[in-house]
């Protein structure tokens, strides 16, 4: 097992992945906000494939609404959980694995791909690329691929002006270099890039850029704080304007959830 592997399987070997979506406000906005894009931007019926699939929140919603579903995950609890999940549902296949090695999948062979967590394990650039490039190559010219990454900005903001000790410093020296530029390193758990880090990705891949979208807006920073609140009914009101201005270029650096869509030459 290489560092990588073994840092993502102790961090999510408990299971924490099985109801974060629900449990908070900035999560059931993610959720709400990529299965807008995927109703928007996604062919119906479609196959889907999903790399990271945790304990299987999209991957189930999706076979349900009719999609066939193949959900590849890599920690082995959320994959014992996934399975459990997906008995009796024969439109939802479940597979251990890497989504940096796709080679059981021929090419061309989704209509729509989900990357919703590896980009933010991935510390090198050839890794990055490499999970990107097995992506494109599995969907079908003409599909979707949808990257989900996390902004440095909002990680920075989040972790280290919300509560003491607020040392901003350690901070900035953990996800900046001396020049400003983004630092990637497995210490860090969760890596964070800039939306132009994300772009320069995609630059010279056979794509078509599609949309850059903030999945959850400003709440995790929000609900950050202890005396944080949103009603239901305040709630709905916010969901109503994130997903109208969800890809409003100045909302972007708010959001620790962000989204690349893309569609293959």
């Amino acid at each position: 097992m290489d560092k990588r592997t073994d840092m993502v399987e102790g961090f999510y070997g408990d299971g924490r992945e099985e109801d974060r979506l629900m449990r908070t406000r900035h999560g059931q906005m993610e959720y709400l906000t990529t299965m807008s894009c995927i109703d928007r931007y996604a062919l119906r019926p479609c196959r889907v494939l999903e790399l990271g699939a945790g304990t299987g929140t999209y991957s189930l919603a999706l076979a349900r609404e009719g999609y066939e579903v193949t959900a590849l995950e890599l920690v082995s609890k959320n994959v014992e959980i996934l399975r459990q999940k997906a008995k009796g549902r024969p439109r939802l296949q479940v597979v251990q694995g890497d989504a940096l090695d796709l080679s059981r999948f021929t090419d061309d062979s989704f209509n729509l791909t989900l990357c919703l967590g590896p980009l933010y394990h991935l510390y090198d650039r050839a890794d990055m690329d490499r999970v990107l490039d097995e992506a494109l190559r599995v969907t079908r010219p003409g599909g979707v691929l949808m990257a989900a990454f996390l902004s440095v900005h909002a990680i920075l903001y989040a972790n280290y002006l919300q509560a003491p000790p607020y040392n901003f410093r350690a901070g900035l020296a953990e996800n900046f270099d001396e020049g400003m530029e983004p630092r990637h390193f497995p210490e860090q758990v969760f890596t964070g890039f800039t939306l132009r880090e994300m772009e320069d990705l995609f630059a010279e891949k056979a794509i078509e850029p599609v949309a850059l979208v903030s999945t959850d807006g400003g709440l995790e920073i929000a609900e950050g704080r202890a005396d944080f609140c949103l009603s239901d009914e305040d709630f709905r009101a916010f969901a109503a304007y994130h997903l109208h201005h969800c890809q409003d270029r100045e909302l972007l650096g708010l959001s620790n959830h962000l989204l690349y869509i893309c569609r293959k030459r």
